[in-house]
């Protein structure tokens, strides 16, 4: 390319030299440097080159930024997901100790068990359903989701989640409150006065 240009160059300076009259060759008639011709060639190259290598970085930090996008939404999902877990584990701790203790106690009534019971029990289910729910929507695209969309859906589950450990608790809180009460009741109406 370089040759096909020095040779179309060249074959213009000819040409316009030798249509030029004769006098006009003389001093005051500015003269062709080809050595900066050439330098201007070879810097347009080098741009042209250098151009190219930024338009390639551009594409790959264009790539790099979707990529980490796609692993960022993949680490929030993981990150509900396991607040999701890390709930029900609870729920299922406040199951086995809190609630064994609650029903065990000789000061909830019987005619009160079957309400204790029902109460938990719905707060278990709902999460067994929010379980089988965000198996759904991890394991088959849920509708065609976006990754966007779908961690905002287990933002929300783990949002519920929280509120039904939440409740949980203040249940557990309340009916030890009541076994308490009726505890210190019954100290109170079955002590032994020395009047």
């Amino acid at each position: 390319m370089k040759t096909k240009m020095k040779t179309i160059l060249f074959g213009s300076i000819l040409s316009v030299a030798l249509l030029l009259p004769g006098g006009a060759t003389a001093q005051g008639m500015p003269t062709y440097d080809n050595t900066n011709f050439i330098s201007l060639v070879k810097q347009l190259l080098e741009s042209g080159k250098q151009t190219a290598q930024m338009i390639k970085s551009v594409k790959f930090l264009k790539d790099a930024k979707e990529s980490i996008e796609k692993v960022s939404s993949v680490v929030q999902q993981l990150r509900a997901v396991q607040e999701i877990a890390d709930n029900n584990q609870r729920l299922i701790n406040v199951m086995q100790n809190d609630l064994q203790d609650i029903l065990n106690s000789p000061y909830i009534k019987p005619n009160e068990v079957t309400r204790v019971v029902e109460s938990f029990d719905a707060i278990i289910q709902n999460s067994l359903d929010t379980v089988d729910f965000i198996d759904e929507v991890l394991s088959s695209d849920y509708l065609k989701m976006s990754d966007a969309e779908r961690a905002e859906v287990l933002k929300q589950k783990e949002m519920e989640s929280k509120q039904m450990v939440s409740n949980i608790n203040t249940k557990t809180k309340r009916y030890k409150d009541i076994i308490s009460f009726r505890k210190m009741q019954d100290k109170v109406n079955n002590r032994e006065t020395n009047y």
